[in-house]
């Protein structure tokens, strides 16, 4: 092997910063499904930011195919979509939006496996028709 190969290859430090950003991004990234953190850094106006915004930006790559597959809670992608809008940053920090934001969650979970899912409505006892 030739000192120009060696030099080719990505030293194990390069891997093991690339493995390590690789998981904060992906831990951050699915941290954003929770509508409490999402509250939380609003409240504390670090949504407002422009480098957050840029950091967001940056993160859409994480909706592509490839990395999409290591996420393991959806709505964190849309979520990563919706702090792109700067209406949904001022507003999550909002009580009232946190808690639509997580029972819209909750619905979609209780229900994405069943495709004909009809939100129920108490059932009316009919009584049985009385031939004359």
């Amino acid at each position: 092997m030739s000192v120009n190969d060696a030099n080719a290859l990505p030293s194990q430090d390069a891997r093991a910063e690339n493995r390590e950003r690789f998981e904060l991004e992906l831990e951050f990234v699915q941290s954003l499904a929770n509508p409490y953190y999402l509250q939380s850094l609003a409240q504390q106006n670090i949504l407002d930011q422009p480098a957050f915004i840029n950091f967001i930006e940056y993160l859409q790559y994480w909706r592509e195919k490839d990395y999409a597959r290591f996420i393991h809670y959806p709505h964190a992608l849309h979520h990563l979509e919706l702090l792109r809008h700067a209406r949904f940053r001022a507003e999550i920090k909002k009580d009232e939006w946190r808690e639509r934001l997580n029972q819209k969650q909750f619905d979609h979970w209780r229900t994405w496996r069943n495709p004909s899912y009809e939100p129920t409505t108490p059932a009316v006892k009919r009584e049985p028709e009385r031939r004359v």
